[in-house]
């Protein structure tokens, strides 16, 4: 039986990102992966659908050029084969990239079989067996369909086969009002198809504060066709999908599936290592360091159902990766929480969001600011968006944000920098803001934040005071 210092299931993101922490350490390693290579996010995932996600914005401008004094847009059409065919080929793109990653081990550090579990030290590898000092589980997720939808696959494309499809229907159905469902519902409507997008319960994005939900509810009904019962049941009518919901009928060509998508971890034989299960039927991990208690095994990225997002992923893979070969572990402190909704507005959670502050009663106060009227978000003619910052209540000190604002990715940025760098509301207003510029309706933000806080030693203007610089040298 071969013996290997690590087994790394999974070559998408953690599986890679994990892979070069060891190789640093050892060359008695292998990964493990059966799949189809190109990690998640390059082949169905954040890549082609911000592809697909600029054409429709960039298609959807027509709609205010008259306006401005910019005529003949209402000729303009879209093709919506040619629109694939070009997603696709930037997917194709994206995908080589992250192909040369394999390049120098992939021939005798690759192995192609699937990989299960027989204890804690010890892997089937399709009739082979091999043990391993650590394992690293990688294997990535997939979307989520539940059984009884399964009877009518044909009407039925969940995000891994989105992108493959030569044309779109003119009537879609859009299941699902998290980050994919949003997306691609929203680009869908702009590149001229007509959806009805369907969630359970008013969530959307991922936001959890009761007057963001409703602001951004309102601003997306206004675009599209909303239905917030949630799917009863699908039928098959003269060769249409018929989806009941709790409040009507509705009669479409095709439905996208972005309900979610669960941890590729039910098939490794968990079952086979005794180890205390969450829940989710996920193994009990410490978070910063990666390792599944009470074994040898670390599990990364998507697979451990914790932050499912690729920079997360490439982080717990480092994780795991340094810690499988370190004579003694180490704790490493995770990041700011960050997460963009690639809507348009975007929508973003940062930090700490409405929902976790309230559960773990912290005692905050809170800013906001309306883009209506803020002043580069009327000369963009993106004149829409609510923005709100969290602080603690006594110290300032800014626990995070919810944000449906014109490119919001970058305010999202620098909140989490700020929140990571433990900045109280006050630093972070002593900040430059250049004017006019999206950053603005941020400072107003903070300043409504700044007023609800309990005033401490601080200067009597939004500029730090010469005294209070670290070198005391202005």
């Amino acid at each position: 039986m071969k013996k290997y210092d690590v087994v790394i299931v999974g070559a998408g993101t953690g599986g890679l990102s994990a892979r070069k922490q060891v190789a640093q350490k050892t060359d008695n390693y292998i990964v493990v992966d059966n799949g189809i290579l190109g990690t998640t996010c390059a082949r169905v995932g954040c890549m082609p659908s911000k592809v697909l996600i600029q054409v429709a914005n960039d298609f959807y401008r027509k709609n205010t050029f008259s306006s401005v004094g910019i005529h003949g847009a209402e000729s303009l059409s879209i093709n919506h084969t040619e629109v694939m065919k070009h997603v696709r080929k930037l997917r194709d793109r994206f995908v080589s990239a992250t192909m040369t990653g394999f390049d120098g081990w992939q021939d005798t550090h690759l192995i192609r079989k699937k990989a299960t579990l027989i204890d804690k030290n010890t892997l089937d590898l399709e009739g082979e067996r091999v043990q391993a000092n650590k394992i690293i589980v990688a294997t990535g997720s997939r979307p989520i369909l539940p059984a009884p939808w399964k009877n009518y696959k044909d009407y039925l494309v969940d995000t891994n086969a989105f992108f493959e499809l030569e044309n779109l229907p003119p009537v879609m159905a859009v299941i699902g009002l998290g980050v994919i469902g949003i997306e691609l519902g929203q680009a869908l409507h702009r590149l001229g198809v007509k959806v009805i997008a369907i969630g359970k319960g008013r969530s959307i994005g991922g936001l959890s504060d009761p007057e963001m939900i409703d602001y951004v509810s309102k601003k997306f009904a206004e675009e599209m066709d909303i239905d917030y019962s949630g799917v009863e049941s699908l039928s098959e009518e003269n060769g249409k999908l018929i989806i009941q919901t709790q409040n009507r009928k509705i009669k479409v060509d095709k439905a996208l599936v972005a309900i979610g998508r669960q941890p590729n971890i039910d098939k490794i034989g968990l079952k086979n290592i005794e180890v205390s299960l969450n829940e989710q039927g996920l193994p009990h991990f410490n978070t910063n360091t990666m390792q599944i208690e009470g074994t040898n095994i670390f599990i990364a990225g998507d697979a451990n159902g914790d932050r499912p997002l690729l920079h997360e992923a490439a982080d717990d893979g480092a994780v795991a990766g340094y810690n499988a070969q370190a004579s003694e572990q180490l704790s490493f402190k995770r990041r700011t929480f960050l997460g963009i909704t690639f809507s348009d507005p975007n929508i973003a959670v940062v930090g700490k969001g409405y929902s976790e502050i309230k559960r773990e009663n912290i005692d905050f106060v809170e800013g906001k600011v309306s883009f209506e009227g803020q002043g580069r978000s009327i000369v963009k003619l993106k004149e829409k968006g609510l923005l709100k910052v969290y602080a603690d209540a006594k110290s300032g000190l800014i626990l995070g944000a919810e944000i449906f604002v014109p490119s919001g990715e970058h305010l999202a940025h620098l909140l989490s920098w700020a929140i990571q760098k433990d900045m109280t509301v006050y630093e972070a207003l002593s900040m430059p803001f250049y004017h006019p510029v999206i950053e603005e309706g941020l400072r107003t933000a903070l300043r409504d934040l700044a007023t609800k806080i309990i005033p401490d030693t601080r200067s009597p203007l939004e500029i730090a005071v010469c005294q209070d610089h670290p070198t005391n040298n202005c």
